[in-house]
Formats: C-alpha cells, sequence, structure tokens
C-alpha cells in the first residue's frame, strides 16, 4: 500500500463508515481496505512491460487473445474480428490500441507487423482489415479510399473491385421512415472545447467550411420492437463517424449506445413506454426479460446500452490471387485469370451485448 490511497471500512455503532487512510495512518484490528480498481488490476496483471525506446509488447496472454481474433490470414492480409471498446488507433498515453497490439502480436514469420487499412471506431465491433505488405496495403487503401475504381486491362480484378463492400448491422432508436434508400449527406467537422475536440455534422453546403462527400445504403431488417429497429448499413465512402451521423442526423434514429450523436433521444427513449405491436397479431406486445438471459451486459434492457453498431460482412478482392498479375502486361496474362473474379468473403458474429438485444427481438426479424 506504501505510494497508495485507501479507504478502509470499520463498524462504528453498528454501523459500517468508510474512513480514508493516509500512507502513515495506524489501521485497526478487523478493519476492511478497499482499494481503486485501476491499483487492484495493476497489482495483479501488468499489461504491458516497457523498454526504453518506448515499444510496448503484450503479454502471452494478450497475444493468444489477440491471434483468437484473426478470422483469415494469408501473405497479404489479416482479417481481425474486433472487440468493442478497444481503439483501432492510438497515441500516448493510448497504448493499448489495436495497430500497436497487432504490430507485436500478429507479425508471425514477417519482420514487421500488419498495417490498418481500414478503421472502426473504439466502441464499435466487427471485422477489420489489416495489409502484411507494402503492395497489398497500397491496393487495400486504393480500394477503400476510392470511390469509383479506375478501369484496368484485367477484368477479374475490376470485376472484384465491383465487388467490394462493408456491410454493417445496428440497431437504431426508432425506424427511418423508408425501409431501404441511399443516404446523401455530405459531412464536416466541427471544433470543440477550444480545438481539444471535434465532432462530425451534416454539412449546410453553405460554402464556409470543408466538407466531404459521403454516401450510406441502408435497408431495415426487422420491426420495431421496444422503440428500436435492426437496420443494415452499406457505407459508399469512408468518412469518420459516417454511419453514427448519418443514422443519427438524416435518417432520425441514432444508433443504441451512441451518446455522443444521440443523448437527447436516448433521454426521450428511456422514458418512453415500452408498448409496441406484434407484427403478425397486431396486438400489444412488450419486451420482457426472458429466463436465463442476462441483459445486464450492455444490451438494448441494460441502463446503459453500449453500442449496437457492428461491421458484420466484408467482401474484398483476393489479394494473393491478384498480386502476380496486377503489374505484369496484358499479353502475359493467361486467359483463365482475366476472366473470373476472385472475391473473400467473411462475415462475424456480434458481439455478446448485441447478441442478447438480437435474442429478445429475434422472434419478429424478418
Amino acid at each position: 500500500m506504501k505510494g497508495q490511497s485507501g479507504s478502509v471500512s470499520s463498524k462504528q455503532g453498528g454501523q459500517t463508515s468508510m474512513i480514508k487512510m493516509k500512507p502513515n495512518d495506524v489501521m485497526e484490528v478487523g478493519a476492511r481496505v478497499h482499494i481503486p480498481v485501476s491499483v487492484a488490476e495493476t497489482k495483479i496483471n501488468k499489461r504491458f512491460d516497457t523498454i526504453p525506446s518506448g515499444t510496448l509488447y503484450p503479454n502471452a496472454d494478450e497475444i493468444a487473445y489477440l491471434q483468437r481474433l484473426v478470422k483469415y490470414k494469408d501473405t497479404d492480409i489479416l482479417v481481425l474480428n474486433k472487440p468493442p471498446r478497444l481503439p483501432v488507433k492510438g497515441n500516448l498515453p493510448v497504448h493499448n490500441s489495436m495497430d500497436a497490439l497487432a504490430a507485436a502480436a500478429l507479425s508471425y514469420d514477417y519482420d514487421e507487423g500488419p498495417k490498418l487499412v481500414q478503421r472502426l471506431d473504439k466502441e464499435s465491433s466487427g471485422l477489420l482489415l489489416m495489409g502484411r505488405t507494402k503492395e497489398s496495403i497500397g491496393h487495400l487503401e486504393w480500394l477503400f479510399t476510392d470511390v469509383k475504381k479506375s478501369s484496368s486491362w484485367c477484368k477479374a480484378w475490376n470485376d472484384a473491385c465491383e465487388a467490394t463492400c462493408q456491410r454493417y448491422w445496428a440497431l437504431v432508436i426508432g425506424s427511418p421512415k423508408e425501409n431501404e434508400g441511399i443516404i446523401r449527406a455530405p459531412l464536416s467537422k466541427v471544433l470543440l472545447n477550444n480545438g481539444k475536440s471535434e465532432r462530425v455534422v451534416l454539412a449546410q453546403h453553405s460554402g464556409l467550411e470543408p466538407a466531404q462527400d459521403a454516401l450510406t445504403e441502408y435497408r431495415v431488417i426487422g420491426p420495431t420492437i421496444n422503440g428500436c429497429s435492426w437496420i443494415e448499413l452499406r457505407p459508399l465512402t469512408s468518412r469518420k463517424h459516417q454511419l453514427r451521423v448519418h443514422c443519427a442526423e438524416a435518417l432520425g434514429t441514432p444508433i443504441v449506445g451512441d451518446y455522443k450523436y444521440g443523448w437527447f433521444v436516448h433521454q426521450r427513449w428511456k422514458q418512453m413506454p415500452r408498448v409496441d405491436y406484434e407484427p403478425v397479431t397486431g396486438k400489444p406486445y412488450k419486451l420482457r426479460r426472458p429466463e436465463g438471459i442476462d441483459v445486464q451486459k450492455g444490451s438494448v434492457l441494460s441502463k446503459v446500452p453500449l453500442l449496437h453498431l457492428h461491421c458484420r460482412e466484408l467482401v474484398l478482392p483476393n489479394i494473393s490471387k491478384f498480386r502476380h498479375v496486377l503489374n505484369a502486361k496484358s499479353e502475359d496474362l493467361h486467359p483463365s485469370l482475366s476472366e473470373k473474379p476472385d472475391v473473400l468473403r467473411f462475415v462475424a458474429p456480434m458481439p455478446t451485448h448485441m447478441k442478447i438485444s438480437w435474442n429478445l427481438m429475434s422472434s419478429y426479424l424478418v
């Protein structure tokens, strides 16, 4: 306890009282010590060893955990199923980010670790793509930054690029007016707290602030239950917080657990009576807690739900298949390689809190 502050509980007059202790205080016999959780965690398991150069290395348990997240690995790419609340890109003092951990734990037989080519928000979960070589990183970054893919002499590559997409599942408060459509809403960034933080908003077309085009396809995949509905989102551009802002401000249906862009709607939603109507019988229906399901894990029924946004599906060209032909001349390419597109498709299961919410509403999904 030296150098750390804590609290001591003792019984006085039949009541338990908490007293903050100083390093030189003398404890009573039978007193119980309470220390902050952060201190306890540090004592139980030191997460990182730091060497003088500042490079951070995960321990053996973390390496094993990270490798379990890998869904696919070849000579050019890695695909992981990122859990929620793990930052993807970090700067000190944020050192337990996915890029830093992957560089240290997922290099396998390569001299350098994989590099990020697309990002997910810290609170989001799902498929995360990383490149393993300089060439594959360049091809993948081009795929996810260019809306209109340029033509190539290789038809199979062109077709595979056209098939590239990401699909997200999200639980939103309310339901969009239309069951499907394309959101065309440019985004701008505004600085808050004297430039210490920023917020993404819909551009006002005033020409006074820089704006980026942002397009998102969406479709509703379930009825409104408990004041919420499940939707599928397909971003056609890659902008920061694009899906969250499009859901909250363009559709008027913020994602459950998104308090940054849907705080006021969450406040109203929590005060709403939880009564909806069964899609088949039309009778009033109230979402109930099924036996054996713990809803206190960030699900839709918990007091403070976690963000319900998950990158569920990823389709992209098989870079390893095309790597040896992308730099070749058309006359050197075997005809069979230019006729059939070769794509990879991945589907990731949802995190626990979203699975619980899905199960609570699954009887009514279409």
